[in-house]
Parts: structure tokens; sequence; C-alpha cells
């Protein structure tokens, strides 16, 4: 077995079998990788679309529980109406355009 070309010809065989044996195990392993990946993505989406569907769900009841009633309750237990609420704020936003336009064309003649 003194012949450099047999002996370059197994040489080279090894270095083959064990690339080939190397490349195999880390591709298993990369594989094995994704796999545990993608199974935590998949399972990390499911748990967040349960959460976005339980606030979802849970927003939707205060919601709906609020509309069948037009009256809300202040912690001191005194009824609110709630257009009554809504139109008072409708005329403070009102004024307070009003009074904004006033400032500004008194801010601009003096200019």
């Amino acid at each position: 077995m003194s012949n450099p070309l047999v002996q370059a010809f197994f040489v080279g065989r090894a270095v083959a079998e064990i690339f080939n044996e190397q490349l195999e195990n880390t591709l298993t392993d990369t594989l094995s990788e994704l796999g545990k990946l993608d199974a935590e993505l998949r399972e990390r989406m499911r748990q967040f679309s349960e959460e976005v569907m339980e606030r979802a769900n849970r927003e939707m009841e205060v919601t709906t529980r609020g509309r069948t009633s037009t009256t809300t309750f202040t912690p001191d237990t005194q009824p609110v109406d709630t257009q009554a609420m809504i139109d008072d704020l409708r005329a403070e936003i009102a004024l307070l355009r009003t009074e904004i336009q006033r400032y500004r064309s008194s801010s601009g003649t003096n200019n």
C-alpha cells in the first residue's frame, strides 16, 4: 500500500464519507430546529389569535351591554343621560371653536 495514488484514493474517499456524514447531521439538525421553530411560531400565532378574539369579544360585550341602556351610572349611583352629555360636549366644543377664531382674528389684526 505504498502506492501514493491508491492512498490518495482512500483518503479522498474517507474525506467524502466524513463530509457527507457531517453534512447529513447538520442538515438533519437544521431541519429539526426549523420544525421546532415552525411549531413554536404556530403556537404563538394560535395564542395571539385566541387573545385577540377574547379581547374583541369582551369589547363587543361591553359595547353591546352599553347600548341596551340609555343611561349610565356613575360610582355615586346617579344616572347620567348619555345623549345630554354628548350635546353638552358638542356645545362646549362649538364655544371653544368660536373663542379660538376670535383669538386668531384679534391676533391677526394686531400684527
